[in-house]
């Protein structure tokens, strides 16, 4: 672990007479990347970040974190203690930057924008995925078949078809699944839940693959009837 530097900086200040004095301030920096604390504590506390240290540990599961505030947000998990609730839908949250991801469903912002096709996305994490678009990237290889992934995500949905692993049950008729939308499209089945609907007649599907097979049945009669109207407009003209 690197040592302790102590350096001071003075400024100036004047009392209730008006007399401008020296006041001496000590700042505590870091040798690694100078990064400056006010506290001493505070430093020692940043130098764990460098030294690889955890110290903080889980009873439960005995995971380690380098600091206290990451272990008290893990525990979080063990208990199901949601702590942040949204105040336009009461649904709670164990982490509040959780909470912030989910107002923005609500608000509908998006303040991470793709610099290349201006697409504006709720998570930076969802920029970062979508940029490996442009760029073609595939940096996870399956190590069974070589096959490359821009998304590890993708890769994981890839591995089972390998495996063969449904990880994902219906809770209703113990149906097994290996992704997760999978799942959620089979559970509209018991529920008759119908999420997509048609902007033209109105009617309603589970599946956004069923809207857009019924759409084409529109856009076709909309082709054909300008097919037939065509030759008499055709006439028409001089």
């Amino acid at each position: 672990m690197g040592a302790i530097v102590e350096s001071s900086g003075k400024d100036l200040s004047s009392d209730a007479c008006g007399i401008v004095t020296k006041v001496e301030e000590k700042f505590f920096t870091c040798d690694v990347c100078k990064k400056e604390f006010s506290q001493k504590c505070l430093l020692k506390s940043h130098f764990v970040t460098h030294a690889n240290e955890k110290p903080f540990s889980c009873d439960i599961c005995s995971k380690q974190f380098s600091r206290k505030s990451n272990l008290i947000k893990h525990l979080r998990a063990h208990t199901n203690e949601k702590p942040y609730s949204c105040d336009v839908c009461s649904r709670k949250f164990s982490l509040k930057n959780h909470l912030n991801q989910h107002v923005r469903a609500h608000t509908n912002e998006k303040p991470y924008s793709c610099d290349i096709c201006n697409k504006n996305f709720f998570q930076k994490c969802h920029l970062n995925q979508h940029f490996l678009t442009h760029t073609n990237e595939q940096p996870h290889c399956c190590d069974l078949c070589s096959k490359q992934f821009s998304l590890k995500s993708r890769l994981n949905q890839h591995y089972r078809t390998h495996t063969n692993e449904k990880p994902y049950s219906c809770v209703l008729c113990s149906k097994q699944f290996s992704q997760s939308c999978h799942l959620k499209r089979h559970l509209r089945k018991h529920t008759n839940e119908k999420p997509y609907f048609c902007d033209v007649c109105h009617k309603q599907f589970s599946r956004k693959d069923l809207l857009n097979k019924h759409f084409r049945t529109h856009t076709d009669r909309n082709c054909r009837a300008g097919s037939i109207s065509s030759p008499k407009n055709q006439n028409a003209a001089p």
